[in-house]
């Protein structure tokens, strides 16, 4: 491993990111994956999903 992606990664091991960005990342990270298996699944969708399931989360 080179000393600047060693630095870089010690950065990030203390980086909090908030809600914004959690949801963003979220997001990307489901997009990433259900795309590579099924190339018909949308952003849209998955912003969709996501939402449902934040409603459903703040019911219990």
């Amino acid at each position: 491993m080179t000393g600047e992606l060693h630095t870089l990664i010690e950065k990030t091991k203390n980086l909090k990111m908030d809600d914004e960005q959690l949801c963003k990342q979220r997001r990307s990270f489901a997009y990433g994956n259900t795309h590579i298996e099924n190339s018909m699944i949308t952003r849209e969708m998955i912003a969709d999903a996501d939402e449902k399931i934040s409603k459903e989360k703040k019911v219990r």
